[in-house]
């Protein structure tokens, strides 16, 4: 399957993304995206290594910087 497919199946739900050179990985809705994989968060939160979670509301992800995306539970 196509990355960019399975990525549709997201639209609309709360993600983890976890990103090259940073241990903050970062959660919120994933409102768009495109083909290079670049992707629109709403309602972000960085959650660094010991668990502390810090606002940063809404983003933009570079996607050739982008290692794994989750779906929340």
């Amino acid at each position: 399957m196509f990355p960019i497919r399975k990525i549709q199946d997201f639209l609309g739900t709360r993600i983890t993304v976890e990103m090259k050179g940073d241990s903050t990985l970062i959660e919120g809705t994933l409102k768009s995206f495109d083909d290079y994989m670049n992707l629109h968060l709403t309602d972000a939160v960085g959650i660094d290594t010991s668990s502390e979670r810090k606002d940063i509301g809404d983003i933009v992800l570079r996607g050739n910087n982008i290692i794994l995306l989750n779906p929340v539970n």
